[in-house]
């Protein structure tokens, strides 16, 4: 339709695509942060006066204008003539190869194609130069700028070398200047920097020592609490105050709890109301025993309170024979006669009035500390008056009980001993069997050695006895070896005599005989 007209046809636009930004919105953000707080710093000392303080800040805001020269086209280093030359008089002027060694070191030239290849020479691109950053030109305004002035060029001699960030004061120059690869030149660097700090120092004003202190009108805030409120706590460190805090209000509960629960000492599993007197006796109860009742009905309702708050270890036999009081019965009764709590002063003073009352008994009494011994025989006599009555389920006097019951109640103790020796049996069995299975290779191998230490024995008994035999042997052979002796030189000199005797027997018959030749 266009086209009939006499109208070009509309060019639709190409997706626009943008390259990645160098500078994120964080970055940013960072700049715009740090460039408040320099303006914000730059202020105070501003309206305080300090001069040192302003010399120090420097003015970020705007980048003075300077001028900018355009950076020339590198000049070219490589001298391809001069190279091809000196490698044609190294060849000419080469030694015969019999003489070995290395060969003519020549320069690198590349001939891929008919003409050496030339060098691409660029034109540097400052747009490509790191954003932000001034150039060398604006080191007259810095403190360090005060006559020397290196060209702010790289290792190509021709492109242009940023200086760093924000760098007004010229903390590290060195990395944008050419200083040279002689060590004479960075001697001559490093002096020149030496020359101009000592000058910069040089021109210090002298230091004073007058200053203000000034209060601000409004609270002064402790800083602690504003970092602890700015801090997230360390998880560990919350249990760990967390269980100390737990721990700390169990103790101060467990100070109110009765003695048995705070000793852990073995408690009923029943308890038993039988102990109180009816409420109305014919004659009425007296003093004493009314206060006999009011400490064994405060006995009974701490009995339930522990058994629902600190409920004691049930053994299996008692659970199976039923005879546990459930938890609901502890409640009731509890409802009906509610426990009272006190506090540690309250509990402090009574222990102290329970004390001075056992001071005055013990001096009414006449006697001291008890011994172990003395408390046992107490314990055992006044154990022998009570008697439990299998068939009442409770305890009574035992001079109050009848012959049957004395019967029943030994019948009772003799069947209870019969059950703790059959149930510790089992329990010996079990623990020698544990043990045999534990300790059988040592047992195997301590009758090993004793069976050798007992034939180590029988081996010393019987060399003992071959020892003593040749002791007397010894000492028979030692007392008759004299008598020996004596018997054998009186044999010897009787055969020396005999001998001599028929020596002289045989020279006269043997002169006989030469008589009678003759």
């Amino acid at each position: 339709m266009a086209m009939l007209q006499n109208q070009e046809p509309a060019k639709k636009r190409s997706k626009l695509v943008l390259p990645e930004p160098q500078i994120s919105d964080q970055e940013l953000q960072q700049v715009v942060k740090l460039g408040r707080a320099s303006e914000a710093a730059r202020e105070v000392a501003t309206e305080g006066g300090h001069q040192p303080s302003d010399t120090l800040l420097a003015d970020y805001s705007l980048t003075p204008a300077g001028g900018t020269r355009t950076p020339r086209t590198p000049a070219l280093t490589t001298d391809r003539i001069l190279q091809e030359a000196q490698n044609m008089m190294a060849l000419t002027h080469v030694d015969t190869p019999l003489k070995g060694g290395l060969n003519t070191p020549l320069h690198s030239s590349d001939f891929s194609g008919m003409t050496p290849q030339r060098e691409i020479v660029t034109t540097p691109n400052t747009v490509l130069a790191t954003p932000f950053r001034s150039q060398r030109s604006d080191a007259l305004h810095t403190p360090a700028g005060g006559g020397f002035h290196t060209p702010n060029l790289d290792g190509s001699r021709g492109a242009v070398a940023p200086t760093p960030i924000r760098d007004k004061l010229s903390i590290n120059p060195e990395e944008g200047l050419d200083v040279g690869d002689t060590p004479q030149a960075m001697h001559n660097y490093q002096r020149q920097l030496k020359e101009q700090l000592r000058s910069g120092l040089s021109s210090l004003p002298a230091p004073r020592n007058d200053y203000e202190i000034v209060v601000p009108d409004s609270e002064i805030e402790m800083e602690a609490p504003v970092e602890a409120a700015n801090s997230v706590e360390d998880q560990a460190d919350v249990d760990t105050r967390y269980l100390a805090e737990l721990k700390a209000k169990r103790e101060l509960e467990m100070q109110s709890r009765s003695q048995p629960v705070q000793r852990d000492l073995p408690r009923p599993v029943e308890v038993n109301t039988a102990v109180l007197r009816p409420p109305h006796t014919d004659p009425p109860l007296t003093e004493l025993q009314k206060a006999e009742e009011f400490i064994k009905r405060e006995m009974i309702t701490m009995l339930h309170y522990d058994a629902v708050y600190s409920p004691p270890v049930i053994p299996v036999e008692t659970k199976k024979r039923g005879q546990v009081t459930s938890q609901a019965q502890h409640l009731v009764y509890l409802e009906q006669h509610p426990y009272e709590t006190y506090s540690q002063d309250q509990l402090a003073q009574a222990h102290a009035i329970l004390q001075q009352e056992m001071e005055v008994v013990k001096q009414g009494m006449g006697h001291g500390d008890l011994s172990l011994e003395s408390y046992t025989q107490v314990w055992e006599e006044c154990l022998a008056q009570v008697l439990f009555l299998p068939s009442q389920n409770r305890y009574t006097r035992a001079n109050l009980a009848s012959k049957k019951d004395r019967l029943e109640s030994q019948e009772k103790r003799l069947e209870q001993n019969r059950g703790h020796m059959t149930r510790e049996a089992k329990r010996a069995a079990k623990m020698e069997k544990k043990l045999k299975i534990l300790t059988g290779g040592y047992q195997s191998r301590a009758q090993a050695l004793i069976k050798q230490l007992h034939d180590l024995y029988e081996q010393i008994e019987q060399a003992q006895l071959e020892l003593s035999t040749f002791n007397f042997l010894q000492r028979q052979e030692m007392a008759a070896i004299p008598r020996r002796l004596e018997s054998l030189t009186e044999d010897v000199s009787r055969q020396t005599e005999r001998e001599k005797t028929l020596q002289a027997k045989f020279a006269e018959l043997q002169q006989t005989v030469e008589q009678l030749q003759h």
